[in-house]
């Protein structure tokens, strides 16, 4: 896990508690005291002109209340693909193809869960383009379209026009976009994460329908999609697999190739043998993105690096210490 603030930072944590901001509105995801809340917004900074921010969650939060936010809008579309050829390093990539809004780079720890990095259209939360004191940000953990874990477990979602869920009354329900916070929270593994899924309904009003793509640092991987109601999975250890918006499980792949996005992943990894490395990771997602794409992201499962490009030109590198 993260250590919070070391060093230099402690002092930053004395100084913001000294003019803490008031607790949490009742409802909201924080279980933050008010010198963490404090720490939580005074560490956001705008990087690049999308406009891309950055901030580091200090304390607690709830992931079952809150925001169970989910798009509003028609799909535009995503492209993910997991690049497994290569064992020792298998890749998860994604171009987020949606509105022009503001976005942010989120770090959280939680006392009760694995530390993850992920990345968040806060329009979703009602935030603007400039979002410094808003507390509202607060909500963010809840929100990740993309991300990965310390434990290599990544996680994220693509329109699907034709999914439905039906509800299990005798299962929790929960946002489309929040099931993702829960499988960072709580899953080390792909069988893991497929067991989030499981343990809830899913709630796509407000739509698009969803369907989702996973992969560990094991290099397996599986899609996570609803079909007449029922949740489906594709899984294995395949030596790549792909997602954009069209159904996939139980679909033979010569029709998934019609979609020309799918077609030209599968074309690539085909050549490569799902051995690719971040460059070339990233250079895949070029040749499929959209005039809408808003953010390009590389997940490495094992070395815990991230290299994040947007739609304003910007480029960022992380790192997520692995356990």
């Amino acid at each position: 896990m993260w250590r919070k603030i070391p060093g230099a930072g402690a002092a930053l944590l004395i100084a913001v508690t000294a003019c803490s901001a008031p607790p949490a509105a009742s409802g909201t995801a924080s279980r933050q005291d008010a010198g963490q809340a404090a720490a939580t917004l005074a560490s956001l900074r705008r990087v690049d002109d999308l406009p891309l921010y950055e901030m580091t969650y200090v304390g607690a939060y709830d992931p079952t209340v809150g925001t169970d936010a989910s798009p509003e809008a028609e799909p535009f579309g995503c492209s993910l693909f997991v690049a497994a050829g290569d064992r020792a390093r298998p890749l998860f990539a994604r171009n987020f193809d949606w509105d022009p809004n503001p976005a942010l780079v989120l770090r959280v720890d939680p006392p009760d869960g694995y530390a993850s990095i992920s990345v968040v259209d806060i329009s979703y939360l009602g935030v603007g383009t400039d979002p410094a004191g808003d507390r509202r940000l607060l909500d963010a953990p809840l929100l990740p379209f993309d991300g990965m874990n310390e434990r290599g477990l990544a996680i994220g979602l693509a329109a699907d026009d034709g999914a439905r869920a039906i509800r299990d009354p005798g299962k929790p329900t929960v946002g489309s976009v929040r099931i993702q916070r829960l499988v960072l929270d709580r899953a080390a593994t792909v069988d893991e994460a497929v067991a989030v899924f499981a343990r809830h309904n899913l709630d796509f009003t407000g739509g698009p329908a969803l369907h989702y793509l996973l992969a560990d640092a094991t290099g397996a991987s599986a899609v996570v999609e609803f079909v007449d109601g029922r949740m489906r999975v594709e899984r294995g250890r395949a030596a790549w697999r792909a997602l954009t918006n069209v159904p996939v499980v139980g679909v033979p792949e010569q029709r998934r190739r019609a979609d020309h996005r799918y077609g030209r992943i599968a074309a690539a990894l085909d050549r490569a043998g799902g051995a690719v490395d971040a460059a070339g990771a990233a250079a895949l997602l070029t040749e499929v993105r959209q005039p809408h794409t808003r953010w390009s992201v590389v997940y490495d499962l094992r070395g815990g690096e991230v290299r994040l490009t947007t739609a304003a030109g910007g480029s960022r590198r992380y790192r997520m210490p692995m356990a």
